[in-house]
């Protein structure tokens, strides 16, 4: 567990195209001062205007994580804040020339890769922590997401699809930097033939490939490599959840939950989760450098 802020060594770079935009995109990390946050500035745009990664910044959740403010976008967030998250780093700019993040490989590891190869440096700050002190629980529809006390950073995750190369699946990962990164980083997305040929039809999932997702048609997985995992399917999920579970602004001290959840379901667990103030608290924990402290909830809303 890291118990002060961290931030990217150097800047990171990298170029790709946008899942559903078909855009291409250059996208720079930089190394940014304690207590600053993740937030992404549009270059391309007139004043470069700047977005908080943050719950109360997003605008759509149907197809991905999209968060914005003032008529300004930045679309298919969750893998690059899943490595953020997954990396424990606090703060970063993230520099980008169009509205959607690259896709690169459909998962976090190119992110993940390239901010490990720069080097993580500790900052002269401590971090907060959310630290589930009562469960915390949403169901709707056959969709679960659960918040439990815990002495780590845990998520336990379950799908359920008719399709027989994926079926129910379940995964449980304590988050650190390495578990991270060894499985569940490269953990690609996925999904299914007529659905992807329907979202093109529409001018959506236009720079989806077999190059960065999994795509399945009736019967099979089509691409010819296969799986990264043999459950690349859930971790994947996992992965999507904790980059959703980032945009709270600090990491969690608890057990989550998750079944046949999304986006959307994920960010209306994230509005009961800062309603539910009675289930948690907010805490730095002690370092060498700091004192334990405890923060009113007042600091979430």
């Amino acid at each position: 567990m890291h118990t002060l802020q961290r931030t990217v060594a150097a800047p990171v770079t990298c170029s790709g195209v946008g899942l559903h935009s078909g855009k291409a995109v250059n996208l720079t990390i930089r190394p940014a001062p304690a207590n600053f946050g993740i937030k992404f500035i549009r270059t391309d745009l007139p004043d470069s205007p700047t977005i908080s990664a943050l719950f109360n910044m997003v605008v759509d959740t149907s197809l991905a994580t999209v968060i914005g403010a003032n008529g300004c976008i930045v679309s298919t967030i969750e893998h690059l804040m899943a490595a953020f998250s997954g990396l424990g780093i606090d703060n970063a700019l993230v520099e980008l020339d169009s509205y959607e993040v690259p896709v690169m490989d459909g998962s976090a590891g190119p992110f993940t890769h390239s901010i490990l190869e720069v080097g993580v440096v500790e900052q002269e700050a401590p971090r907060h922590f959310f630290v589930i002190k009562n469960p915390i629980e949403l169901k709707s529809d056959g969709k679960y997401v659960g918040a439990f006390p815990a002495d780590e950073f845990r998520i336990t995750c379950s799908i359920a699809f008719e399709h027989r190369r994926v079926g129910e699946q379940s995964f449980s990962l304590a988050v650190s930097d390495s578990a991270f990164e060894k499985e569940v980083s490269s953990a690609r997305t996925f999904g299914f033939l007529e659905e992807v040929e329907y979202l093109k039809r529409f001018g959506l999932a236009q720079g989806g490939s077999l190059e960065n997702a999994v795509v399945l048609d009736r019967e099979e997985i089509i691409n010819k490599e296969g799986l990264r995992f043999e459950n690349e399917f859930v971790r994947h999920k996992l992965l999507d959840c904790i980059g959703d579970l980032s945009l709270l602004g600090m990491p969690i001290m608890g057990h989550i939950v998750v079944k046949k959840s999304g986006h959307a379901f994920n960010h209306e667990f994230l509005k009961r989760f800062l309603t539910d103030k009675d289930a948690w608290e907010t805490t730095a924990f002690q370092t060498e450098r700091f004192a334990v402290c405890s923060h009113p909830k007042s600091l979430a809303n």
